[in-house]
This record gives C-alpha cells, sequence and structure tokens, in this order.
C-alpha cells in the first residue's frame, strides 16, 4: 500500500473492542532506540485509550528485533499474557544483514503466534531510511506503534470471540 502523505494510524475509535481485561506483554528492540521508543509510547498509549489497565502491560526491552520472536515465545511461556506486542525497527544498510535480519523477525513472530495459538503482534518497521522510520513512529505516516495495539486487541477479542 503507497503511504505517500498518509497518516496510517487514522481509524474509527468506536470500532475498537475494550481491553479492560485483556493482558498485554510488549516487546521492545533495543536498536534503533530512538525509532522504537517511539513505536512503544504509540503502543502504550493506545492500549491505555482503549481501556487496558497499566498493570495489566509488561513491557520488556531485549537487543534487536532478530530476538524479537524468543523474547514473545518467553513471554507466552512464562507469563498469563492474551498477546505480545513485537516491537523493532530494521533499516537498510549496504549488505544482505537487512534482509535476514527482517525475514527472520517476521517468520520467527509468526510461527510464535501459531505454536501458542496467540496473537504475537509483527510491529517491526522495515525501513530504507531513516526519515522512513522516523516517518512511521509518530510523524508524518502516523506510528506503527498504535497499529500493532490495534491489532492485538481486535486479535485478542476474536480469538475470546470464538
Amino acid at each position: 500500500m503507497a503511504t505517500a502523505n498518509k497518516n496510517l494510524s487514522e481509524y474509527d475509535i468506536n470500532s475498537i473492542p475494550n481491553a479492560s481485561n485483556m493482558v498485554f506483554g510488549i516487546v521492545v528492540s533495543e536498536w534503533n532506540e530512538k525509532i522504537t521508543k517511539g513505536l512503544l509510547n504509540g503502543a502504550h498509549t493506545t492500549l491505555l485509550k482503549h481501556g487496558a489497565l497499566e498493570a495489566n502491560i509488561n513491557v520488556k526491552f531485549i537487543p534487536g528485533a532478530f530476538e524479537l520472536p524468543l523474547a514473545a515465545q518467553l513471554f507466552f511461556e512464562k507469563t498469563e499474557v492474551d498477546a505480545v506486542i513485537c516491537l523493532g525497527s530494521v533499516i537498510q544498510g549496504e549488505t544482505k544483514h537487512f534482509d535476514f535480519v527482517c525475514e527472520g523477525a517476521a517468520l520467527g513472530i509468526k510461527d510464535v503466534s501459531l505454536k501458542y495459538n496467540k496473537p504475537a503482534i509483527f510491529g517491526v518497521l522495515t525501513d530504507n531510511t531513516l526519515q522512513q522510520a522516523i516517518d512511521r513512529s509518530g510523524g508524518k505516516h502516523g506510528n506503527k506503534g498504535d497499529e500493532a495495539a490495534i491489532t492485538a486487541i481486535k486479535m485478542v477479542a476474536f480469538k475470546n470471540e470464538l
């Protein structure tokens, strides 16, 4: 989807379920910390805005995006969370490292979600430039942290409705 001059974090607030009975883990990559702290701020604020209790939001920091799948898996194994939001930022460099990290994080997070039958949310920016990451972590294109939180709430509600 093209994102030029569009804030992707705009949504109908009335379409979001109440999160007051939901428990969330958030794992945040320390790599590209300026960006990931912006994502965390968006996710945390959005969860609270939709009724999540501060006591039901557990935030942990991990080294990088590649470690997000294991961190999500450990959250599911060691705690009673309904969903884990994985936040990271990988910015294209001069080598293929970007491709391996992005693919590993994406597939790993998906695998954890399927293994535990609980939402593990992919909130990882995979941008070509630092400016693109800034624009998507609270800048002109909104905050992907907001979107990850909304996705977590909706997926927990979906699971609970079945």
